[in-house]
């Protein structure tokens, strides 16, 4: 296993421990227990915690884990290795492949829990990203379904980046939210979509659009032409959540600049997507650019996110209410080298308020014909606002013109701590007895601390 991995693996656990510390209500004096996989190679990917029993579910290259509080191994589920080829297109039952088929492992590239059916679901790389759903209780596969095109959601590509939110109706399916980087093939994946989670796992609608006619559809694709300016462009997906009214999903994109010369480092932009959850057409998309200023040095690369409450002594220092949601991020410095990260790096903190009021600010000043739709990863030209009289409040989904929108005006957060050499790439928070607690894990598998609005840090 490769130094990084590693250190991701041991920051997993780490995060495990401070979510059973919030379970258990103690955090002194307790002894963890410990899970590796019975083959180094095979990479812990993603982890759940089931919020109801406790349960961790773990999923790894070939494998989904179902583990105890303790980390106590109780039932496994293969998903791989199996002979596939990246160049197979789904599905393979309609267009059979004739690509030579190798022996190919499956890595785990989304795990949720959809409570309301008791089940889990796990997709995976092979076969362009078909997905599992698995009994809670014993890992026991519900369903697998593969034969229309919308059953493939996340692509072969180990590396590109996939989350799901699901948002659960007491009267009606479940929908997932799911956005993926499309690896150049926007014609099989949608950038971001909804999908309905049928009650049956076998059913014939899973995963099919929640609205698709032949001219809209609960989807967002890259268009062709975009791919004609930026070959290579991708919209990386960090972090996802809803809250509310809305889904929100944290990306990390490349700025639409014509590159002068093969020498030109690529800029990227970290934005924040919005869709409200019971948009059908996704006419409330909207994104705005995201990133932290301190000490007059920009932090415009996203690593990583975590939606927490305020807890009542950090919102009383920020003005909000102790349930107020608060977004904490994790920026690396500047706007270049996705690949080649720099080590300098900050956690900041955002109000989810807030932002909405960015987001509503920006829909009321185009709704009144003020400047362009600014989204030109999906228009490829400034499309100019259209005045019409619509009231805008705080649950406003959008119509039919206006959408989708963009912006290029920066939200900033609140910086809370900069680190120069070890790199923060996760963090995590939770409320224990009012008080707001943050870990930052660094590329070297440390721990960092953070509590209210001392932000006092400490290595763990």
């Amino acid at each position: 296993m490769a130094p990084m991995k590693q250190n991701r693996t041991c920051l997993i656990f780490h995060l495990i421990l401070v979510l059973a510390s919030s379970w258990s209500r103690t955090i002194v004096n307790k002894e963890y227990g410990t899970f590796r996989s019975e083959r180094s190679e095979w990479v812990f990917n993603h982890l759940v915690v089931d919020q109801v029993t406790g349960s961790v579910y773990l999923g790894a290259v070939n494998r989904i884990y179902k583990l105890s509080s303790d980390l106590d191994l109780m039932v496994s589920h293969l998903t791989g290795p199996d002979d596939d080829n990246p160049a197979c297109y789904p599905p393979r039952i309609v267009q059979p492949c004739n690509e030579p088929l190798t022996m190919t492992n499956n890595v785990n590239k989304m795990l949720l829990i959809d409570y309301k059916e008791n089940r889990l679901i796990a997709c995976g790389s092979l076969y362009q990203g078909i997905c599992k759903l698995l009994r809670l209780d014993d890992l026991f596969k519900l369903g697998e379904p593969s034969h229309k095109k919308e059953h493939y959601l996340s692509g072969v590509n180990d590396s590109g980046s996939v989350f799901g939110v699901i948002v659960a109706d007491h009267d009606a399916d479940a929908k997932l939210f799911i956005a993926t980087a499309v690896d150049g093939k926007p014609e099989y994946f949608p950038t971001i979509s909804s999908r309905r989670l049928t009650k049956n796992s076998e059913a014939d609608g899973m995963f099919a659009y929640v609205f698709h006619d032949e001219f809209v559809a609960s989807l967002i694709k890259i268009p062709s032409d975009t791919f004609t300016v930026i070959p290579d462009f991708d919209i990386y997906y960090i972090y996802g959540f809803s809250s509310d009214n809305f889904v929100y999903f944290l990306t990390l994109q490349p700025e639409m600049v014509t590159a002068l010369g093969s020498t030109r480092e690529q800029d990227y932009t970290s934005k924040l997507v919005r869709l409200c959850k019971a948009d059908t057409t996704f006419n409330s998309y909207v994104e705005l650019p995201i990133g932290c200023v301190k000490g007059g040095i920009e932090y415009r690369l996203l690593q990583a996110a975590y939606l927490s409450k305020a807890g009542a002594i950090l919102a009383r220092s920020l003005g909000i209410g102790p349930d107020d949601d608060v977004l904490f991020t994790v920026f690396s410095k500047g706007q270049k080298r996705r690949s080649k990260v720099p080590d300098e790096s900050a956690l900041c903190m955002f109000v989810l308020k807030s932002i909405n009021e960015r987001i509503k600010d920006r829909l009321q000043s185009c709704y009144r014909g003020e400047g362009f739709l600014d989204l030109a990863w999906l228009k490829v030209k400034d499309i100019a606002c259209v005045t019409a009289p619509v009231p805008i409040d705080d649950r406003f989904c959008g119509l039919d013109i206006n959408a989708p929108l963009g912006g290029s005006t920066l939200m900033q957060g609140i910086p809370v701590f900069s680190e120069e050499h070890d790199r923060m790439t996760s963090v995590i928070s939770y409320v224990y007895n009012e008080h707001s607690l943050v870990f930052a894990g660094t590329k070297s598998g440390k721990l960092k601390k953070c509590i209210n609005v001392a932000f006092q840090f400490e290595d763990c």
